[in-house]
């Protein structure tokens, strides 16, 4: 968990605690690291000034203050004190040094089955306590476990209620994370111990296969998965699916209590070895190190281990390693001290959040009105460059004098750059939490996205970069090798001969999903590729030759631009539907790259703008609209995706313009542009739309109704 400064505003003390940092930050409020005159740490949340006047929502905090102290568990943080009357209510809880679950997963991947075992055993002995207190948890998810030395942590009470209460909610409302809440909460029915064990059920899931056992395209269908579908435990072990399953029945009724889970799952002897051996446990062992550092008396600290500039500059002029190396034992890494073996991604921070922007009010803007940017333009990026890659709290453009930068969503000012990268060999982000270029020597550069941070550095073969995951980044060699490497551990998962290396639009364009990796290049050549081993699980030809970028949606189908829009299946390619373009005539590209955004799919063609549903029985009429777009000639780059963001769509236009079209009712909302000649490149993150054209970039405001 990494720690942000204060901020002017924040409190300096809290009670006992002296505060040294934040956490994170939400709606309700602030969690702050702070330290007691012993020099404990603890997590200290505090509700927002401007809310404390809320009743509802100070009641609700006064009541998550409540809850934790009235469980007694090992196995959840223990409430260290509260002050909830006064202008500034808090709640100081112990300070667990540990990744959550769904961050676990995401860096290592899926636990193995004794882990799993030891993983159930210990929730369900909390959640036994829990319930023992008289309450219910209700919002019990991967992101509220922490996994700390002595074992799984249950944290946020936020939302818990007494086990005789009501939800909060009713039907229609999103009660707790969708996917994880049981279906008695979706459909706003009582909620009791049961549903803790469904939500534990899908959290267990979600660990043994790293995937969500309920998914769907949109909120929506994800919770009428829960209520109606069947749970996908198709990648977990088999040995689990049958003492998880019992977890996932739809009548509480049928669900294991908590004590029964533990006795099913009988964790063998030594199981608990995920979080006290291995990547995993050196992973807490590091947070726990930093958290002492952090906490220690100023007198106490030890000197800075910072590698010094000579020694930084040394290991950056000497070696460079082949990318491939079995086991990635051949990369050299920055902070490498000598004989240490220490992982070149151990101190890689969580992602940071995104910082969403306020929405524009149609109501309150003349039609045709353009709204003012949110900043720029910005004289910073090269010409005719990669399109902008927002990446949380940053976007990262080609920068004018070459390289890459970095620049702050917020208000657009530079936070990092990166002068030796390649930008032209593109860049990706993994996880949101690295940024990897190429250098001007074909090795790959990898960098914390927040911050701009080198983290590891390694290859110098690397001709394109395709796509990335939240563990790998998929390249083409200088030798027309296509490879997967992990970015963890710098490992080579996979390689093999690419077989359409490039496009009349230049390189190959790729997208990646649930285990496949998409990829569209020349004369039409589709591929999708099993991420695990490289090998090919389906493919067509005779697509598209302009090199549209292929799209992924959460539905598990792949969307692909070319001479129709057409739409297949990620993991078998079977052929769904597919639309073709107004006025394109045989041969002319037809559709750009698409565009998914929850039930639609939005492509350009080179006379109008299309939305359809991304399944067939999304097809109807109030669904499906073109938008033949203003001025005279065709579209100057239907390849550019449309950016989506709010309930608007971003097109390159007619005429030098970018048009933005209402995504609901495909009516015109307004038309802009920059100075300079040359293609618009467009990207959309956290309610902004970012256009770069001719040297310049701009953020944009939204609509959000």
């Amino acid at each position: 968990m990494t720690t942000q400064p204060l901020a002017t505003g924040d409190p300096l003390r809290l009670g006992p605690y002296r505060l040294l940092g934040v956490l994170g930050e939400g709606g309700m409020g602030k969690v702050y690291v702070g330290r007691d005159g012993d020099g404990a740490p603890a997590a200290v949340k505090v509700l927002r000034p401007e809310l404390a006047h809320d009743q509802h929502l100070a009641q609700r905090f006064v009541r998550e203050a409540d809850m934790a102290r009235a469980v007694t568990s090992g196995g959840v943080a223990r409430v260290l004190g509260a002050q909830t009357e006064g202008g500034r209510p808090w709640i100081a809880a112990e300070f667990l040094a540990g990744p959550t679950l769904d961050e676990a997963v995401r860096a290592y991947g899926p636990m193995d089955v004794p882990a799993v075992r030891a993983l159930a055993a210990h929730l369900a002995r909390t959640l036994h306590d829990i319930h023992a207190a008289g309450l219910v948890h209700r919002d019990l998810k991967p992101a509220n476990i922490v996994l700390t030395s002595t074992g799984p942590r249950i944290i946020d009470f936020g939302i818990a209620r007494p086990e005789h209460g009501l939800t909060l909610t009713t039907t229609g409302q999103i009660p707790v994370t969708p996917g994880y809440g049981a279906p008695e909460q979706v459909l706003g029915q009582r909620v009791g111990p049961a549903s803790d064990v469904f939500s534990l059920g899908a959290v267990l899931a979600y660990a043994a296969s790293g995937r969500r056992t309920f998914d769907g395209a949109h909120v929506s269908a994800v919770q009428y998965e829960v209520v109606h579908g069947t749970p996908d435990l198709s990648l977990v072990p088999p040995e689990l699916q049958e003492l998880i399953g019992p977890c996932l029945a739809k009548d509480p009724a049928y669900r294991p209590l908590p004590p029964q889970v533990a006795e099913a799952f009988a964790p063998p002897k030594g199981a608990d070895r995920a979080w006290r051996k291995g990547p995993l446990a050196e992973d807490i062992k590091r947070r726990e190190t930093a958290t002492k550092r952090l906490t220690a008396p100023a007198d106490t600290v030890a000197p800075s281990s910072s590698p010094s500039r000579r020694r930084f500059l040394t290991g950056a002029a000497v070696g460079v390693a082949v990318l491939g190396t079995a086991g990635g034992a051949g990369a050299w890494w920055l902070n490498r001290e000598k004989g240490q073996s220490k992982s070149p991604t151990a101190d890689v921070p969580p992602a940071v959040a995104t910082p969403e922007a306020a929405f524009v009010s149609a109501i309150d803007t003349q039609q045709g009105q353009v709204p003012k940017p949110l900043w720029g333009p910005l004289d910073v990026t090269a010409p005719g460059g990669e399109l902008p890659l927002p990446v949380r709290d940053v976007v990262i453009v080609q920068a004018k004098m070459g390289g890459l930068l970095a620049l702050s969503v917020k208000d657009g000012k530079e936070r990092w750059r990166a002068k030796d990268v390649d930008a032209d060999a593109g860049f990706v982000s993994v996880a949101d939490r690295l940024v990897v270029g190429v250098d001007k020597e074909g090795g790959l550069k990898a960098f914390v996205a927040s911050t701009g941070a080198p983290v590891w550095q390694t290859g110098s073969d690397v001709d394109d970069l395709l796509a990335a995951d939240d563990t790998h980044v998929y390249l083409v060699t200088k030798d027309n090798e296509l490879r997967a490497l992990n970015a963890w551990t710098l490992a080579t998962t996979w390689s093999r001969p690419m077989t359409s290396p490039r496009s009349h639009n230049g390189p190959a364009k790729a997208a990646v999903g649930r285990k496949r990796l998409v990829i569209h290049g020349r004369d039409g050549y589709v591929a999708a590729l099993y991420t695990e081993n490289g090998e090919t699980d389906w493919y067509i030809k005779g697509q598209g030759t302009d090199g549209q970028a292929p799209a992924v949606g959460e539905n598990n189908i792949a969307y692909l631009g070319g001479h129709s829009l057409m739409a297949r299946r990620l993991d078998r390619g079977d052929f769904l539907w597919e639309d073709e373009a107004l006025g394109a005539e045989p041969g002319e590209p037809g559709f750009g790259s698409p565009a998914v955004d929850g039930e639609h799919v939005i492509a350009v063609a080179e006379y109008g703008v299309y939305r359809l549903g991304t399944m067939p029985q999304f097809h109807s009429p109030d669904s499906k609209w073109s938008k033949i777009l203003d001025g005279f000639g065709r579209s100057a780059d239907p390849i550019t995706p449309p950016a989506v963001q709010g309930t608007t769509v971003w097109v390159h236009g007619l005429e030098d313009r970018v048009e933005v079209i209402h995504k609901v009712s495909g009516d015109l909302l307004f038309t802009t542009q920059m100075e300079g000649a040359g293609s618009y490149q467009l990207a959309g993150g956290g309610n902004r739309v970012f256009i770069s054209r001719a040297g310049q970039i701009a953020a944009m405001p939204v609509y959000g109704v």
